[in-house]
């Protein structure tokens, strides 16, 4: 028991004074980054997702 205690008290020591946190403007930029990136790659497969379509298509008429 004293081993689960010394690793929450350490766990807790290290949070909060030894990790360093981003600022708020920070974050905010990092999360708009990341926004930003995933609508670009969501929207790079929704092409390839339709050209592969079409193609697909074109195939099976023949």
């Amino acid at each position: 028991m004293e081993k689960i205690k010394l690793y929450i008290r350490e766990s807790y020591d290290e949070l909060m004074h030894k990790v360093t946190w981003p600022s708020w403007t920070q974050l905010q930029s990092n999360t708009l980054a990341v926004i930003v990136a995933s609508a670009i790659l969501a929207l790079i497969i929704m092409l390839m997702d339709a050209v592969f379509n079409q193609v697909m298509e074109f195939l099976y008429q023949l």
